[in-house]
């Protein structure tokens, strides 16, 4: 049976075998993120990565009108976040402070990224700020329609520290179209999303792109866990490297990997026409 996952702010149920759903849920504030939601996040996807019954990941929101709206802007005002944060201190030791601060949201962030499991993410309505923090952490990115995505930072008087503004440059996207919005704090739709390349499928609305989502997780995890991690592995390691250095690395990634049993039930699913069974990773 899977782990319990109990979170405030989070649901995680499993729609399919072997796929986790992690739902954003405070849609009365546009699920909207507030200090402990961080802390939460990270843990969800530290566990789901080492969870022998996940292997694929869905990450959406609850209620209609928003993904996330990014931060709680009241709640971080109120010296949460990021106000008062050593105020009675000098600099050195202020910025020290705020230094570790950011610090560690952006290890509950770069959870996503470092989750061993592939996941899928599925933006709706409002989905600003931190929600592009989140989504370019996931190695599939889909959305509705009517999704309204905003690198939202310089609106509130900061450059993005949790992830964008490192990730989106790497995303394959033309670097005037990251500038345009990370500078302008603009609005972009659905449809300039799939044109750049930041999603990779546009639906009707989040009912179907989360069932699109599914269908997505649901075959991944069909898939040998052996091959899959290592694939994300691998893509992952090689973005961020030489070509030289990716053929080498997966090269010595698979002197281990391919010791499995996988290949061979496989393979041998693939003569037969049958459907193979992998055990748990």
């Amino acid at each position: 049976m899977p782990q319990v996952y109990t979170f405030e702010n989070f649901t995680v149920t499993f729609p399919a075998e072997y796929v986790a759903q992690v739902e954003i849920n405070r849609p009365k504030k546009l699920n909207a993120f507030t200090e402990p939601m961080f802390h939460s996040l990270g843990a969800i996807f530290n566990r789901l990565s080492h969870d022998p019954d996940v292997r694929a990941v869905i990450l959406t929101g609850n209620g209609d009108r928003a993904f996330t709206a990014g931060l709680d802007v009241q709640s971080a005002s109120e010296g949460g976040i990021i106000v008062n944060k050593g105020k009675d201190l000098d600099a050195a030791r202020k910025a020290t402070l705020l230094r570790r601060h950011v610090q560690e949201y952006q290890d509950a962030v770069s959870a996503i990224e470092k989750c061993e499991k592939p996941v899928v993410a599925v933006c709706h309505g409002i989905s600003y700020g931190l929600a592009i923090d989140m989504t370019t952490c996931c190695d599939i990115r889909i959305c509705a329609k009517d999704t309204r995505f905003s690198v939202r930072e310089v609106e509130i008087g900061l450059a993005a520290d949790v992830g964008t503004l490192s990730r989106l440059p790497q995303s394959g996207i033309s670097m005037s179209f990251v500038k345009d919005v990370a500078l302008t704090a603009r609005d972009f739709s659905a449809q300039e999303a799939l044109q750049v390349g930041f999603v990779s499928g546009v639906y009707e609305d989040k009912k179907a792109a989360k069932g699109r989502a599914l269908e997505l997780a649901t075959l991944i995890s069909k898939k040998s866990p052996v091959a899959v991690q290592g694939t994300k592995e691998v893509i992952n390691f090689s973005r961020d490297h030489t070509i030289a250095d990716g053929l080498n690395y997966i090269k010595i990634w698979n002197a281990s990997m391919v010791q499995t049993k996988d290949v061979e039930d496989s393979m041998l699913a693939g003569l037969k026409k049958t459907k193979p069974t992998f055990a748990k990773l």
